[in-house]
């Protein structure tokens, strides 16, 4: 397929690259890990690894187990979402767009060579060496900016501003084994209330607010591991089923990104 895209990673982020590139006509192909660790699983094309199928702002993402479900997903303008966190089917498939967003803040594998137009979201990659372009993926002035030679910020390990709180709406396990969750996205939740349990641990927000991500039911987690994530803006419970302003705004970079190349290969419109 000429318009082949092929997205390494599904989370939340990825979906707004996904959804851009699916929404004008591109084939899109998304590769995952077997077991992902989503936490905002509602805003995650990836999902569709647990539940065969996802469905977000009218893009539809479908599990494929082969090559021949991967062909007849794309043919019916669906998004196939496939186990392959190597990226093996990228030399199979020769797409025309291979885009990095799996967010590890490290490069885990995608070089330069693998498409005619390469794409890496954040830190970890170095334009004109891995790929060809990088997109800032820092919150701030600069997000969504192309690099086209060069890195993006360095990764802060602060989560971004919002409704006042940073570090304290983030939570992280505080032992290891099969977490419990007693809330779901999107419900509403009071400082000091029980939102999980790993194990015999409470895991307690730390804020009132939204619980706008919290990692699926009954995945293993590790010791302080980033299991959730509170929206203190009670009003905006939408936003818990919507893609963010950040995934939209790499996203649409990403887009800006492949048509400025596609445009210099020669694809889009040639001078008469």
């Amino acid at each position: 397929m000429s318009n082949l895209v092929i997205i390494r990673g599904g989370g939340d982020i990825a979906s707004g690259v996904i959804q851009k590139f699916h929404r004008c006509g591109f084939k899109v192909l998304v590769l995952e890990v077997a077991n992902p660790s989503f936490i905002r699983s509602s805003v995650s094309f990836g999902g569709a690894i647990y539940d065969n199928e996802v469905i977000l702002e009218e893009s539809t993402a479908i599990f494929a187990k082969n090559i021949h479900e991967i062909n007849t997903i794309l043919k019916n303008d669906n998004i196939a979402v496939a186990i392959d966190p190597c990226g093996q089917l990228i030399s199979e498939l020769k797409p025309l767009i291979v885009i990095d967003a799996i967010l590890a803040k490290k490069n885990l594998g995608t070089t330069i060579d693998m498409a005619p137009i390469t794409i890496g979201l954040g830190p970890g990659f170095e334009a004109k060496k891995d790929v060809d372009i990088v997109i800032e993926t820092m919150r701030g002035h600069d997000l969504g900016k192309l690099i086209f030679h060069g890195c993006p910020m360095e990764n802060t390990g602060v989560p971004g501003l919002i409704g006042g709180y940073c570090v304290e709406r983030v939570i992280y396990s505080t032992t290891s084994g099969v977490i419990q969750n007693q809330k779901q996205i999107g419900d509403i939740v009071t400082k000091g209330e029980v939102i999980a349990i790993i194990e015999e641990s409470q895991i307690i927000a730390p804020i009132s607010g939204i619980l706008r991500g919290i990692i699926r039911d009954g995945y293993e987690v590790p010791s302080n591991f980033k299991i959730a994530d509170i929206d203190p803006r009670i009003e905006e419970v939408k936003n818990c089923f919507t893609i963010s302003d950040k995934a939209r705004t790499v996203g649409g970079a990403a887009l800006e990104g492949a048509l400025i190349l596609l445009n210099k290969l020669g694809v889009l419109w040639k001078e008469k």
